[in-house]
C-alpha cells in the first residue's frame, strides 16, 4: 500500500511539472488523497461486467486507479496528448480515465454528473443476483449539485434500493470557497440522516489505515445488503484546486508522511526504505516519459475514430426547416 501511495504522489508531482513545462495543456489531480483512493481501489471487486464492481469516478481518482493496477505511463500519455493514451487516445486532458475492462466509465469535466450515470448500472446490478455494487465518488463542492441528491433519492427508493457505495472527498473547498459559506449541513454525510436505511458516515481520509477500515465496513454493507452507504472522506489538498490556481504545494497535513510515520512507529519500516521506493517509482516514471516523448501526436483525421454513427440522419432537421 505504501509503494502504491508513493507512486501515485509522485505520478501527480510528475503531471504538475510536465504541464509547467509546456508538455500538457492543463493538470487537475488528487495529490493528498492517496491515503483514501489506495485503500478504494485495492478493495474493488475488479473486472468488465454487472458481475464486477462499476466505478464512476471524477478527475482526481488516478491513485484509484494505479492500486488496481494501471500503469503510471498511460497518465503520462494523456498528460502529453499523444495517440497512445489508452483512456482517450489524445483527446481528452489528464486524469480523464477510462479502462472498459475494469468497469471503470469515462470520467466527465462536467460537476458531479457522475452521481446520475451511477443510478444506470446500480439498477442493473440490484436486478442480478450478484455481489458487485456500484462506487462513485466526487467532491464536497460538487455535494451541492442536484445530481449528487438525485442519486441519494434513486438510491433509497423503497420499491428497489440500489447497490450504490456513494462518497465523497471533502477537503474543505470548492476551488477557492470554503465550504461552510455554502453548506448548511454540518457533514454531507448528515444527508444519509433522511434516508432510514442508508448509513452515513465521516471519517479522517488523511489516516491511512482508518481508511482501509471504513472502506472495508462500507463495501461489506452495500454487498450484503444491497443497500446504498454514504461515505465522506476529509482529506488534504497538496497542490491545490488545479493549474488554474497555480498547482503551488499548499501546507496542510499530507497522509503520506503520516502513514510513514505510523509504519515507523510499529516498526513496519525505516526511512531508508522508503527513500529506495521514492527512487524506483522516480526512475520508473523518468523513464516512462523518455518513451511517451517519442510517441505521435493523434492525426486530425482519427477525430472521427470510435464514433458510434456516421454522418446525420436524414430526418434531422436542418437549416430552413423544422
Amino acid at each position: 500500500m505504501h509503494r502504491l501511495m508513493v507512486r501515485a504522489r509522485l505520478l501527480e508531482e510528475r503531471l504538475i511539472k510536465m504541464s509547467k513545462g509546456g508538455e500538457g495543456y492543463f493538470w487537475i489531480g488528487g495529490p493528498g488523497e492517496e491515503g483514501f483512493n489506495v485503500p478504494l481501489g485495492l478493495q474493488v471487486k475488479k473486472g468488465r461486467g454487472p458481475e464486477f464492481d462499476f466505478l464512476h469516478l471524477h478527475y482526481r481518482s488516478a491513485a484509484i486507479a494505479l492500486a488496481m493496477g494501471a500503469d503510471p505511463v498511460d497518465f503520462l500519455r494523456q498528460m502529453r496528448s499523444v495517440e497512445t493514451d489508452r483512456f482517450s487516445k489524445g483527446r481528452n486532458f489528464i486524469n480523464h480515465i477510462a479502462i472498459p475492462e475494469w468497469n471503470i466509465l469515462p470520467v466527465a469535466s462536467t460537476i458531479e454528473t457522475q452521481y446520475s450515470t451511477a443510478i444506470g448500472t446500480a439498477i442493473a446490478q440490484a436486478r442480478l443476483k450478484t455481489d458487485a455494487i456500484t462506487i462513485v465518488n466526487g467532491g464536497d463542492a460538487g455535494s451541492a449539485e442536484g445530481d449528487f441528491h438525485s442519486c441519494l433519492v434513486w438510491a433509497n427508493r423503497p420499491a428497489l434500493p440500489l447497490p450504490i457505495l456513494m462518497i465523497v472527498v471533502d477537503n474543505g473547498y470548492g476551488i477557492s470557497t470554503e465550504m461552510q459559506t455554502q453548506h448548511g449541513e454540518k457533514s454531507i454525510a448528515d444527508w444519509a440522516k433522511v434516508f432510514p436505511e442508508m448509513p452515513g458516515k465521516e471519517i479522517d481520509g488523511n489516516d491511512a489505515a482508518a481508511s482501509w477500515s471504513a472502506l472495508e465496513e462500507a463495501f461489506s454493507f452495500v454487498r450484503k445488503e444491497r443497500k446504498p452507504y454514504l461515505l465522506v472522506a476529509k482529506t488534504s489538498r497538496l497542490h491545490g484546486h488545479s493549474s488554474s490556481s497555480g498547482a503551488n504545494r499548499v501546507d496542510e497535513p499530507d497522509c503520506l508522511q503520516r502513514f510513514e510515520s505510523d509504519l515507523i512507529a510499529r516498526g513496519l519500516g525505516d526511512a531508508e526504505a522508503f527513500q529506495k521506493v521514492r527512487i524506483d517509482e522516480g526512475d520508473a516514471l523518468t523513464e516512462g516519459r523518455k518513451t511517451v516523448r517519442t510517441e505521435a501526436f493523434p492525426k486530425p483525421e482519427s477525430i472521427w475514430d470510435d464514433v458510434f454513427a456516421d454522418g446525420m440522419p436524414s430526418s434531422y432537421p436542418t437549416k430552413g426547416r423544422s
